[in-house]
């Protein structure tokens, strides 16, 4: 089991010394990677509703500061040797899928082949509408640009014609280290996230918080697997849990789970460390 830290990129972690702090502290103990979120903007009063907290609101007031998922990555990047790299997740079908093709590469080559490229639809309605970007477009044009990154990825250059992009043969350098690509991890909860990622996900990090729902949600994604004729035990699957102890971590693993992710145990420089570490000898320690 490996394990990872989500929200590295949020609160204090936005900011050097914590963020340095994280990442060393965290593969110190045997941690195996920080997962970083976004969001570009938060629209003042939005209605749409954040799925997963029962408010409908996400973590912290409209004004709460959630640094870009990449530019921390690769700070992280230079201050550590083995720590891997993650978005939990980035927004796709925000971005164009040219310029998150070469970032992500440029990360990877940075990091010596460290970076996993964890993504997602979209829920905030009103970001996309600030965005330009068509709300109900955005599962199609997710798939459509894995799709078109995976092709620049590749060592000869081809055309690309879908929907919503295309271009003639380019050159996009450089490579990612690790070939054929970045893996490319699907987040979601849903019935139509585990398709998604049974469809096009070299991983799946559903955004569940119990071993029941994980359950479900993979029973979901080993039907779509049956259906297209792949094994799903190609997809690396993701869960999130607040607090782990040996019992519940063999619980997940019994499901298929490879990596479980948790929140910092604390934003402050000792009580992270104190946390941190207290976790790595209760549980990494034991395994």
């Amino acid at each position: 089991m490996k394990f990872g830290i989500a929200y590295a990129n949020a609160g204090p972690f936005g900011h050097p010394e914590p963020l340095t702090h994280l990442a060393r502290t965290a593969e110190e103990v045997g941690i195996e990677s920080i997962w970083t979120v976004e969001h570009v903007v938060i629209p003042v009063g939005y209605q749409s509703k954040y799925p997963y907290d029962p408010s409908g609101k996400i973590p912290g007031p409209e004004n709460v500061p959630i640094p870009d998922p990449i530019l921390p990555l690769a700070f992280a990047a230079a201050v550590t040797k083995r720590l891997r790299l993650a978005t939990g997740i980035l927004i796709l079908p925000q971005r164009h899928p040219i310029y998150v093709a070469k970032e992500v590469a440029t990360l990877d080559v940075l990091s010596g082949g460290r970076v996993i490229l964890g993504i997602g639809v979209g829920w905030l309605r009103e970001e996309f509408d600030a965005l330009g970007v068509p709300f109900e477009e955005r599962a199609a044009r997710t798939r459509e640009s894995v799709e078109a990154m995976r092709s620049l990825w590749r060592d000869t250059p081809e055309p690309f014609e879908g929907r919503f992009f295309r271009w003639p043969a380019l050159e996009s350098n450089p490579k990612p280290v690790q070939r054929p690509g970045v893996p490319i991890v699907v987040g979601g909860h849903t019935r139509l996230a585990a398709r998604r990622a049974a469809r096009y996900g070299d991983g799946f990090f559903p955004g569940v918080d119990t071993p029941e729902k994980l359950r479900d949600v993979l029973a979901i994604l080993g039907e779509e697997c049956a259906r297209l004729g792949r094994n799903p035990r190609e997809i690396e699957i993701t869960a999130g849990r607040a607090a782990l102890d040996l019992d519940s971590v063999r619980r997940y693993e019994d499901l298929g789970a490879a990596r479980l992710t948790l929140p910092p145990p604390a934003f402050d420089p000792d009580g992270l460390h104190a946390g941190l570490h207290e976790f790595g000898d209760r549980v990494i320690a034991r395994l």
